[in-house]
């Protein structure tokens, strides 16, 4: 039986860490916060109480930390994972970071005998706790056919991006689409609304038309039409501001690297900046729709 060791259990982490279990691995959790180790020991997760324990007999690491400053520090620092990992362990890492970080992360690693995929996710928590996420995979053939049995444990959709780095340029290219399209959404309710057209009436019409994108049909950001929608929970995440606009500054950062026009992508970044500064960095990302309202 293939072992896991599953190093970060946040709001992301803790729900696919739960599901690999419930797959059948064999899965060791190792996170600073110990209460959420407990939580996941009492679903069927080993529990470790430092890194070491988690990753000393894997086959696989599998990791969710919240940006590349931590994923090098979990891996490559002293007593780290690589220092104690078993030579040619596969390394999943999910979490999003800068393109050049997981390249950086991935040439240590295969200098250091192991294969670093880069692994990041879309879909949010609910897929993390459903198993349904959708993972873009950036590394070697090698490691994506290893890796793909364990992901396709934690999500729907799995597909290879390519060389390092393409798991992560894929994520932010798809992401700055996504606050696009939602702040977008969001005007065009609220001019619907403004030149007296109700929100389900404009749903029924848009969501069959022109305009239908995922932003409308799945997270619809007016309340009423998409009853699973944060729209329904006063914008409780879901994917919060802080979230949506740390993944945008990873794509501006990674346009202005490459010399592509974003003009957009910009504008976006401007938007959830203004939300952040506000105070509402907790707010679900769909909640822009209140600022877009003046409401906040």
């Amino acid at each position: 039986m293939t072992k896991i060791a599953f190093i970060g259990l946040g709001n992301m982490g803790s729900g696919m860490c739960v599901n690999l279990a419930k797959a059948g691995f064999d899965v060791m959790a190792f996170d600073l916060n110990r209460d959420a180790v407990k939580a996941v020991a009492e679903k069927g997760v080993k529990p470790a109480s430092a890194l070491g324990d988690a990753v000393v007999n894997a086959d696989v690491v599998v990791s969710m930390l919240p940006a590349g400053k931590h994923v090098h520090a979990v891996y490559f620092d002293t007593d780290g994972v690589a220092d104690q990992a078993k030579p040619g362990t596969l390394f999943l890492d999910c979490s999003t970071i800068s393109v050049e970080e997981a390249r950086e992360a991935a040439a240590k690693a295969e200098a250091a005998g192991f294969i670093y995929m880069d692994a990041p996710v879309s879909g949010g928590t609910a897929a993390a706790d459903a198993g349904t996420l959708t993972f873009m995979v950036g590394g070697a053939a090698e490691g994506y056919e290893r890796g793909k049995p364990i992901l396709d444990a934690m999500g729907k959709n799995v597909f290879h991006a390519g060389g390092s780095g393409n798991g992560q340029a894929a994520k932010i290219a798809n992401n700055m689409l996504l606050a696009i399209s939602m702040i977008g959404t969001c005007e065009a309710f609220n001019l619907a609304e403004k030149l007296g057209l109700d929100a389900q009436t404009f749903y029924d019409i848009s969501s069959t038309a022109s305009g239908q994108c995922w932003s409308m049909t799945s997270y619809c950001p007016a309340p009423g039409p998409v009853p699973a929608a944060p729209s329904n929970r006063d914008y409780q995440p879901g994917f919060a501001v802080a979230m949506m606009l740390k993944d945008l500054k990873l794509a501006m950062g990674a346009a202005e690297a490459a010399g592509a026009e974003t003009p957009l992508g910009y504008h976006a970044e401007e938007i959830y900046t203004a939300l952040s500064e506000a105070g509402h960095d907790g707010l679900d990302f769909s909640g822009v729709m209140k600022r877009i309202k003046g409401e906040i």
